[in-house]
């Protein structure tokens, strides 16, 4: 049977990107290959690792590939960073297992915040209509915030102040989610507000128990 999709020759009106033709991932690396290609190892090593359970020793490896990493900042295990010299995170951060800072661009992680399990902030796209060449664009994250499990955010994305992302939300590029909020599912919008405000009973009970 025929396959439906058309060829490369543009059969059934639609055109076919040449993949080989598309410039390469190499634009983003701002370091010689050997630092690369080292990198790749002490990732695996130090980093990625499973059986790694010293965050201690994971900072230490990022910091030496000039990750620009605060004070008291957790790294759980198998967690995974494409270029370390593109990381900042400021003091006392969580990064949980699993999570995946593709960050061919700069990821600003402000202070207290929390990336939890298998989240995945990638900051790099293509030119879909052009050439499939390779689009960067840095990520935002503000102090407080909470990316919850299994998030996706995209280049461009900057989250808010103390906002937390629900599991499973994809953050779209460009979008800049308030501070102090909830958004999330269904429908990636702002479900509420994280510390909503007391009411004026609530702080008048207050009151009468000073």
């Amino acid at each position: 049977m025929e396959a439906a999709t058309p060829d490369a020759r543009g059969r059934g009106g639609i055109r076919i990107l040449d993949l080989s033709q598309a410039p390469g991932e190499k634009l983003a690396w701002d370091k010689p290959r050997s630092v690369v290609y080292m990198w790749a190892i002490v990732e695996l090593l130090f980093v990625y690792n499973p059986w790694q359970i010293s965050s201690s020793i994971r900072v230490k490896a990022l910091r030496l590939f000039g990750a620009d990493i605060g004070a008291d900042v957790i790294f759980r295990p198998r967690t995974r960073v494409k270029f370390p010299w593109k990381l900042h995170i400021s003091d006392r951060c969580w990064i949980g297992e699993g999570v995946w800072l593709h960050n061919q661009d700069d990821i600003f992680v402000g202070t207290d915040v929390v990336i939890s399990q298998d989240a995945f902030l990638t900051t790099g796209s293509h030119a879909v209509r052009k050439d499939m060449g390779l689009i960067t664009r840095p990520i935002n994250v503000e102090a407080g915030a909470w990316i919850t499990a299994r998030c996706i955010v995209l280049g461009g994305a900057s989250i808010g102040r103390s906002a937390i992302v629900t599991p499973n939300t994809v953050v779209r590029s460009g979008v800049v989610v308030p501070e102090g909020v909830i958004f999330g599912q269904p429908d990636a919008e702002v479900l509420g507000d994280r510390f909503p405000p007391r009411s004026e009973a609530a702080a008048e009970s207050d009151a009468t128990h000073e």
